[in-house]
Parts: structure tokens; sequence; C-alpha cells
């Protein structure tokens, strides 16, 4: 039987990322905050590498390059959209102004990959590597706004919390749709930048 996608190492991160996230909001729902916030973590160092694999892969044909770019996407939807919007639901902010908030959100979020996916393969055209920046916060960022104000809330009030865990859905969706630079962060770079100094730190000590 033949299957339609394309199998290969080079989704496998991608694939992992959504995983995580989809057991986060089944922790969420069983009111293991906690555990729901370490998966979404996992889902953004999963999402972090996963460029970083892909272009490993020389021989990409197009159709790969742009199914990466489309799987990206709609995992991102789930892990920094869905996902974030589910922890807050079951962790306070679940009043009718509340839903109505992170369905905002999660609109906002939709609406920013949708438009960079519009770019990135409008750019891929004309150029290889991965962007040098993005327009708008990117919603992978959910992946390091919510695990720091969730400790913060481990030693806040419970109230200040609620208010906050109000504000970030707002805050977030409009700086997600907003047109401003953002550099990226090349994680490849920085590994290589890393392992010369590494190495060299080696051969002082022999």
């Amino acid at each position: 039987m033949k299957f339609i996608g394309f199998y290969d190492y080079t989704v496998i991160l991608t694939y992992l990322s959504l995983v995580s996230s989809a057991l986060g909001i089944k922790f969420a729902y069983q009111g293991k905050p906690g555990t729901a916030i370490c998966c979404l973590l996992i889902s953004g160092i999963c999402d972090m590498f996963d460029g970083v694999v892909a272009r490993t892969k020389k021989n990409r044909t197009a159709d790969e390059k742009n199914f990466g770019i489309q799987l990206d996407s709609l995992c991102d939807v789930v892990c920094f959209g869905v996902f974030p919007a589910v922890f807050l639901y079951f962790s306070g902010v679940n009043s009718a102004v509340g839903v109505a908030m992170l369905i905002f959100y999660i609109l906002c979020a939709v609406i920013r990959l949708a438009f960079f996916n519009v770019l990135e393969i409008k750019r891929q055209m004309h150029e290889s590597g991965c962007a040098k920046g993005y327009h708008g916060l990117p919603v992978t960022s959910a992946a390091i706004i919510y695990p720091f104000f969730y400790l913060v809330g481990l030693l806040a009030p419970e109230n200040i919390m609620t208010a906050i865990y109000y504000v970030l859905p707002i805050l977030m969706g409009l700086l997600f749709i907003a047109d401003f630079h953002v550099p990226k962060l090349d994680v490849a770079k920085v590994l290589h930048k890393l392992a010369p100094k590494k190495d060299e730190a080696n051969r002082k000590e022999i």
C-alpha cells in the first residue's frame, strides 16, 4: 500500500513536537500543569532543531521542502497555538471573556503561520538556507514565555497569575500579527561557533 506524504528523518522532530504537545494537552486536562509545561518546553526544543536537521539533507526536492514548511506550520498551530490556549483554560482562563481571548490567540497564531508560509515559499524560490528574521513575534516563543510565567506563578499570588494569564493571550496574539522585525537565532551557526572553542579548550587541557 502506498501512502501520501514524505517519510524520512527530516520530519521526525516535527512529529515529536506534535506528540509532546498532544500529551501536554492531556496533562493539562488532568490537572497536571507542571507536566504540561514540560511538554511545551520539549515541543519548543524539537522545533528549534527540526530545521537544522532538515537542512542536512542536501538533495531535498521542491516538494519535500514545501511539505516541510506546511507540516511545520500545521504542527505549530497545535503546539504553540491550541496547546497554550488549553493550558490557560485549565489554569483559570475559562470565563466567557477568557474563552474569547483564547480564541483570539489561536486565530492570531493561525494568521501569523499562514503568512509565514507565504513568505517562506516565496523566499525559497530565490535563496537557500534559513530566513534571517521574522515578521512579528514567532508563535514558537510560547515555548519560552508560558514556562517562564508558570515558574513565576509558583511564587506569585494566585490572583496575580490569573490576571497575567488573562492578559498574555491578547498581548501575544497582537504581537503575532504585528509587522515588526524579529532577528532569528541561527542554531546551526551557534553550535558551529561553540564547537571550535570546545576543541581548543580540550587541546589546552592536553
